[in-house]
């Protein structure tokens, strides 16, 4: 991705999470507000280098960063955005991945709503702030959170990105993929178009690709995936991603 970025005029700078690939701390101790901190922190470290043209900054961010970067747009002047796989609302992410999972899974119905009872029991706990110990008292074995797990849900568990798509006021890219198992993208496609300007929103859906855009053959094969990764990276998603990006990024003003 950041050669294909380079090709188009853009330097690339990506943050490892909190102790991934040596970087110091533990992610799962984060908000998505110190998430937020971070970024601008990136960010102002861009915005000094002589190389960078600062009214030309933009993010990328997928996932959880779905929740990060409608809150970056409030503090910094991003000259875009691009958001791949986002969920709006992490406890109703939470809920469609699980049943999605079991389901595909051979799992029954009852079995099904077995599982969602007990992670109402869950979420009244993190409701009231319980603490690691409580948890662990109701927990069952099979679904059992690490400690470090637990402080992540529960700084994070009521993150909802709606009220902050109003943020962003310069383009946005919005990609996904219809095989995603992780996130409701219908969902996510319906609530930016309700409320990121119209003229401001590119939405892009890919029917083969799923949450990290793998075509669906190859997030189904480890095997594909491995031989894929390992002799010819730039192949691993599927084309038209990057190709939808260059294509957004062509279209921006040379400056915001």
């Amino acid at each position: 991705m950041s050669k294909r970025l380079a090709s188009l005029g853009y330097a690339s700078l990506s943050l490892n999470k909190r102790g991934i690939n040596g970087s110091e701390g533990n992610w799962l101790h984060q908000s998505i507000d110190d998430r937020v901190e971070e970024a601008r922190q990136a960010i102002a470290w861009a915005q000094q280098q002589p190389m960078i043209d600062e009214k030309r900054i933009g993010v990328w961010g997928a996932s959880q960063a779905g929740w990060v970067i409608p809150k970056l747009a409030k503090k910094e002047p991003l000259a875009f955005s691009l958001l791949l796989s986002p969920a709006i609302n992490w406890l109703s992410q939470g809920q469609y991945y699980t049943r999605i999972e079991m389901k595909n899974d051979g799992y029954s119905e009852a079995e099904i709503q077995d599982k969602e009872a007990y992670d109402r029991q869950v979420r009244k706990l993190l409701e009231k702030q319980a603490s690691y110990e409580e948890y662990v008292k109701i927990a069952r074995e099979n679904s059992l959170m690490s400690k470090d797990r637990w402080t992540f849900v529960s700084k994070n568990f009521l993150s909802d990105a709606t009220d902050d798509l109003r943020n962003f006021n310069t383009p946005v890219l919005l990609i996904l993929g219809e095989e995603d198992l992780q996130v409701d993208v219908k969902e996510t496609e319906r609530v930016y178009r309700d409320i990121v300007k119209p003229e401001l929103l590119t939405v892009a859906v890919f029917p083969d690709a799923d949450h990290s855009m793998l075509s669906k053959q190859t997030a189904h094969s480890n095997l594909r995936a491995l031989f894929i990764s390992l002799f010819t990276p730039r192949q691993i998603t599927i084309p038209a991603y990057m190709d939808e990006i260059e294509q957004f990024l062509k279209k921006l003003p040379k400056h915001t």
